[in-house]
């Protein structure tokens, strides 16, 4: 299994740019990157700057943020974005399914982006890049478990998963979760969660009914040796995005910290 830069894990704390992701990348040891949007910059710029580091693109992550808002011309990001990841020379997209404000049924929302994943799909075979969407986190998210993407898959068979073991545990047991989908993984994250069973100030509610804090991976409640070993003894040869949502760390000694700690499981 082959560890890879989330630049999200960067991005979201002040002060790192591109290069900075780079940098970290090569001074860890990754072997790929997985472009989350592309920061403005031009992806062929990116492309060369990855393969100049050594580093394999992974996947390019998107948003369909025009979809979320209800925006008619949603179609177009996507169409855009995909000619992004084809620039960057991304094997798979991954799109996040995060809820409405306003959602309150997960089947009903689940369905509407189903609806909207078939017309995305179109695209994504046209360019030839697989489609992908993870295990996402929230009371209302309408990808979570296994069964969730079992019912986007029987409507789009070319659909694959992204498995998100952080993701997947707020829904039900990751180890399982992987064994059920370990077909149709073709890319993962790993992240960790404090996991509570009432509420707190900076723990969110999920749909198991518990409460959820991000946190270094190996220092939570998430079982990420279990998740690595069957994920090994599966034998599977892709990427694990190093994902982390916290601030206890600067970005670049987290994913230090995390890289010495999965590749020093037995």
């Amino acid at each position: 299994m082959k560890l890879c830069m989330m630049t999200y894990t960067m991005a979201r704390q002040v002060g790192y740019q591109v290069e900075d992701f780079i940098k970290t990348a090569v001074d860890c040891g990754l072997e790929g990157i997985d472009w989350i949007t592309t920061y403005g910059r031009d992806p062929k710029e990116l492309k060369k700057m990855s393969d100049d580091a050594g580093l394999e693109v992974a996947a390019h992550t998107f948003f369909l943020q025009k979809f979320v808002r209800r925006e008619n011309d949603w179609l177009d990001e996507a169409k855009k974005s995909i000619q992004d990841a084809v620039a960057l020379g991304a094997p798979l997209v991954m799109i996040p399914t995060p809820s409405r404000a306003d959602t309150i049924d997960r089947l009903a929302y689940r369905k509407e982006w189903i609806d909207a994943l078939k017309e995305v799909a179109v695209l994504t075979d046209d360019a030839g890049l697989i489609l992908t969407v993870e295990n996402f986190p929230g009371k209302f998210s309408p990808f979570i478990t296994s069964d969730d993407f079992f019912e986007a898959l029987r409507e789009i068979p070319q659909l694959r998963l992204t498995y998100d073991n952080g993701n997947a545990a707020t829904g039900e047991n990751p180890v399982d979760s992987f064994k059920k989908c370990a077909d149709y993984v073709v890319h993962a994250h790993f992240k960790d969660w404090d996991i509570i069973d009432h509420p707190e100030e900076g723990f969110r509610e999920m749909s198991d009914g518990r409460y959820y804090r991000p946190t270094l991976i190996g220092e939570g409640n998430v079982d990420t040796v279990g998740c690595w070993n069957v994920m090994k003894n599966y034998g599977y040869k892709g990427y694990i995005n190093i994902e982390y949502e916290n601030n206890k760390y600067p970005a670049p000694g987290a994913i230090r910290k995390v890289t010495d700690y999965l590749r020093n499981l037995p």
